[in-house]
């Protein structure tokens, strides 16, 4: 995860959202999001 670019971990997550892919692998983009504090990029859950 760390070797991504903070714009290349933004389009995962959204990709990773828009796919439905497993919650936990969606989880641990969304931590690495918040350790980057790239807060603005979460979306709300539904």
């Amino acid at each position: 995860m760390e070797q991504l670019s903070n714009q290349l971990l933004v389009e995962s997550y959204n990709k990773a959202q828009e796919l439905e892919l497993n919650h936990d692998f969606i989880k641990m983009i969304e931590e690495e999001l918040v350790r980057r504090g790239l807060y603005q990029f979460l979306k709300e859950s539904s």
